[in-house]
């Protein structure tokens, strides 16, 4: 199945929300945001997105739905102790002033963080449930995709067809241009039939566009072949596009025709839309 790489998921149960947007990407990116005592389960989490996909910038939000708050203890018998040796050293020394809260907070280590309980079986249910629910709109998304890309792609096959039934009028001008070229060589004196074989090369490799045409056509059919097997075939598409491109652009330098140079034009605009459109598979 094609997917895009546009997406969101999410799901909730008594113990967390998870919600997972994805977006285009070139590789795979991911961002994970959940509350720091659970940092510990990143790297599984993470390791799981990859499992399942293969490109796309990740955002994963995980949050807390039981109210669950890291909670704050005082370690009183540490407390005790500072404090009475505090007093001590202020009645050895005669140090003026007082021993107060705020005297005592300076030690951090009085306070004592208790992670809240949760079920670790409870955040993975939630959050493989998104990731199922983010495949399947990626997958919706893809075949939607996909139906409008074989639809341009059909649409720039036409157009190539359409100059390749205008590739004889092209042979006919170009027969008609060597040979007044060909005219004006013979009517100078020392003529040298090395130039005129250079003459006709030239100008032969200058105005045939046939070849162009062919492998354009030719990439189009492979386009439409990855295109039906499906899967992760972005990087593909692209590359095949740009060498469909790359044809494309040699046809308008080589045609000096009006119909086909016209053509080519609603060509690149036709590419361009499918570039947009391929950017955003997987």
């Amino acid at each position: 199945m094609i997917q895009s790489m546009t997406g969101f998921g999410s799901a909730e149960n008594n113990e967390f929300r998870v919600e997972i947007r994805s977006l285009n990407h070139r590789f795979i990116d991911i961002a994970i945001k959940m509350p720091p005592y659970m940092n510990q389960y990143e790297i599984p989490l993470r390791n799981s997105i990859k499992e399942r996909f293969k490109r796309g910038r990740f955002d994963v939000f995980i949050s807390a739905t039981n109210n669950n708050q890291v909670q704050i203890k005082i370690n009183k018998e540490l407390a005790r102790n500072i404090y009475s040796n505090l007093k001590d050293l202020q009645k050895e020394f005669t140090i003026p002033g007082k021993i107060n809260m705020e005297t005592l907070l300076g030690y951090r280590e009085i306070l004592i963080e208790e992670e809240p309980q949760y079920d670790i079986d409870a955040l993975y249910a939630s959050f493989n449930e998104a990731i199922s629910n983010l495949e399947s709109m990626r997958m919706r998304e893809g075949a939607l995709l996909s139906e409008e890309l074989l639809k341009r792609i059909r649409l720039l096959d036409k157009m190539n067809n359409e100059i390749k039934l205008l590739v004889p009028n092209e042979i006919a001008k170009w027969r008609e241009k060597f040979t007044e070229r060909l005219k004006s060589v013979l009517d100078t004196e020392g003529t040298d039939a090395n130039r005129i074989i250079q003459e006709a090369a030239i100008l032969a490799d200058k105005f045939d566009i046939s070849e162009e045409v062919s492998r354009v056509e030719s990439h189009i059919k492979q386009f439409i072949e990855i295109l039906d097997n499906g899967n992760i075939i972005g990087k593909k598409l692209d590359f095949l596009l740009q060498e469909i491109n790359r044809e494309v652009n040699t046809l308008s330098y080589k045609s000096s025709d009006y119909a086909v140079s016209s053509l080519v034009i609603e060509m690149k605009t036709e590419i361009e839309k499918i570039r947009e459109q391929v950017q955003n598979i997987q």
